[in-house]
């Protein structure tokens, strides 16, 4: 079976979750279409964003819990967890969230550079309510991304924070009406495409590093040349350079 649909719109992709009988919970199959998917635009050069939508009222439960008691799990051999938690892609990820985010369903928003929800939306670590500890990612990223408190208390609490909640910790990019969430995170997706897709990645990969890998400034000086020196080399920094002093919208190639 199919559990996600994709669908493009110029240079962005939009990436559908839809086991809505499950509350969209990944089993191995949803994991595996999940690694191909994020495969896929990994290597289709003129896909520039993605964004992780969902049917249904939930975002996503996290992991089956019935296929993991016949000992069924969603991972992946390369990607891990859901086929993307070990190995998030290195172009931009949108996460647009109209529901539930729990459990692996929020640790899969940890995955992604920039968060939209609903007014609706909550997202919440249930994981130890279950006896379970959440690995994939959760219990060390969500410290990166919001006061370290604040983590704590979700991880150790397992109970969940409203959207607003989650914006007002610096969690959520925009908390907007429900019919307004995928109008939103497709206005930034759209701003993301307009930038040059070499320098967009480089600048990613350059901010997650840094952050996760807690780089001093001298470390940061010299690790951020490797990881620049694609856009440096590249066709379209003239393009950009020349488009600026021509007063144009610059043509990007991806080389």
């Amino acid at each position: 079976m199919t559990y996600i649909t994709t669908e493009t719109h110029g240079h962005i992709l939009t990436i559908t979750l839809d086991r809505q009988e499950s509350r969209n919970a990944f089993n191995r199959a949803m994991a595996d279409e999940m690694e191909q998917i994020i495969d896929d635009y990994e290597a289709d050069t003129e896909l520039r964003c993605a964004i992780i939508c969902a049917k249904g009222p939930t975002f996503s439960a996290g992991q089956d819990l019935k296929a993991a008691l016949k000992g069924e799990f969603a991972a992946t051999p390369k990607r891990g967890g859901f086929g993307i938690m070990s190995i998030p892609p290195e172009k931009p990820l949108i996460a647009a969230v109209d529901g539930q985010a729990l459990a692996g369903g929020m640790e899969l928003t940890l995955c992604c550079d920039i968060i939209v929800a609903s007014e609706e939306s909550i997202f919440g670590l249930a994981e130890a309510k279950r006896g379970l500890v959440a690995i994939g990612g959760g219990c060390f990223r969500l410290p990166h991304r919001i006061p370290h408190n604040i983590a704590m208390e979700m991880v150790i609490t397992a109970e969940p924070k409203s959207a607003q909640d989650m914006q007002h910790f610096g969690y959520v990019n925009s908390v907007v009406k429900s019919d307004q969430v995928m109008g939103e995170a497709m206005r930034y997706a759209e701003l993301i495409a307009r930038n040059g897709p070499i320098a967009v990645k480089a600048s990613k990969a350059l901010a997650y590093r840094s952050a996760t890998e807690q780089w001093t400034d001298e470390q940061a000086w010299k690790e951020q040349g490797p990881i620049v020196q694609p856009m440096m080399s590249s066709e379209d920094r003239i393009e950009g350079m020349k488009a600026f002093a021509e007063k144009r919208d610059p043509v990007w190639t991806g080389k």
